[in-house]
């Protein structure tokens, strides 16, 4: 059993159970950082009266942003627009890129990414508003750009639900991404959008061993839960494809043809896939994770992450940030494209469009 304080020097050990990373590294915009050593977090515990933390529980947080469409002209994406309900993420994967926008939010990119969370409870009222603007030219949006607008605290919020319910009503395209099956419980809306060719889901799928995903993802949904979501989004008449993503050299990437074997089983009929990168302290975040569960592959993967990155773990250039580039980078991409030829799977998202689009307002929403 652990003591008091192996389990308060978090940063040596495992990570709290159901959580991706063990800590909370400092901020890089913040000039000073408090570390906690073992000894005084005893007394504090003991002083307080305290048990021992060992399940830090997820916080929510109120965003009053006054808008919910971000653009990005970034010529590697296909959207130009995206909704986020959520900022944070309780699925913890401890690769995910999005842990250092949490820094622009004075949290850590460790454990604060994963049970801080911000809410926009105001989202569909202010997507309503964007959508209803003179200015705003109908396009795809993607939901989420940045973190699972399908986590868990959604199935208790429904802003995600609603956001689609007024997307719905406008028929404005959405391209959703999401690793969790909760998002079948809006089959109903997403099915409404596709009637118009303005709704595609993209489930991304690590690996199908229930084990790693668990270890890398710990609150994201089962591979097998992911398959199913992919079958009765299918069943249901949305397109629906799979992303293998993040592809980690000397970890997953031998899983590519199989992955994208079960997804199309499960009624799959595109794909995507993107390159592990590891931007600023989600670099050492991810390292540590891989010194705890596969000490004997890191090595391997950061020497092959290399390879690709052009010598570092993160490059940010355009074309090459998701892809890589090298000879190593091109095998995994031929390996990608020649799996999808063999079973039938188009390498892309199909074409959302916006034909069918319509400005509303509330009034007059009674007559559809």
């Amino acid at each position: 059993m652990l003591s008091k304080r192996m389990i308060t020097s978090l940063h040596e050990f495992a990570p709290p159970p159901g959580r991706g990373t063990p800590g909370n590294p400092g901020n890089r915009f913040e000039s000073m950082h408090v570390e906690v050593d073992g000894e005084a977090m005893d007394d504090l515990l003991a002083s307080e009266g305290h048990g021992v933390p060992s399940r830090p529980l997820t916080t929510i947080h109120r965003d009053f942003s006054r808008s919910i469409i971000s653009r990005n002209e970034s010529p590697d994406l296909r959207f130009h627009a995206s909704l986020n309900p959520y900022r944070g993420c309780e699925h913890g994967c401890a690769y995910c890129y999005a842990r250092p926008y949490h820094e622009y939010l004075g949290f850590s990119a460790g454990l604060d990414f994963e049970t801080r969370l911000m809410v926009k409870e105001d989202a569909p009222a202010l997507l309503r508003k964007e959508l209803s603007a003179p200015a705003w030219a109908p396009q795809p949006l993607a939901c989420s750009g940045i973190t699972d607008c399908y986590q868990p605290v959604e199935k208790g919020l429904g802003i995600t639900r609603s956001c689609l319910q007024v997307l719905l009503d406008f028929r404005n395209p959405v391209a959703v991404i999401t690793k969790n099956h909760l998002v079948t419980r809006d089959a109903d809306l997403l099915t409404g959008l596709a009637a118009h060719q303005a709704a595609s889901v993209l489930l991304s799928l690590t690996s199908l061993d229930p084990g790693l995903a668990r270890r890398m993802e710990p609150r994201a949904a089962s591979p097998g839960f992911r398959l199913r979501a992919i079958r009765d989004l299918a069943d249901a008449g949305v397109p629906v494809g799979v992303s293998v993503a993040p592809v980690i050299p000397g970890l997953n990437d031998h899983e590519i043809p199989g992955i994208l074997d079960a997804a199309h089983s499960h009624g799959a009929s595109f794909a995507a896939f993107s390159l592990l990168r590891l931007p600023h302290g989600v670099a050492d975040l991810f390292m540590k994770w891989l010194d705890l569960h596969y000490p004997g592959r890191r090595h391997t993967v950061e020497t092959r992450l290399r390879a690709m990155h052009g010598g570092e773990l993160h490059q940010g250039r355009f074309g090459q940030r998701m892809r890589g580039s090298g000879p190593e980078a091109q095998l995994l991409e031929n390996l990608f494209a020649t799996s999808c030829r063999r079973i039938g799977l188009a390498p892309r998202s199909p074409e959302l469009s916006i034909t069918s689009f319509r400005r509303v307002d509330q009034g007059q929403l009674w007559l559809f």
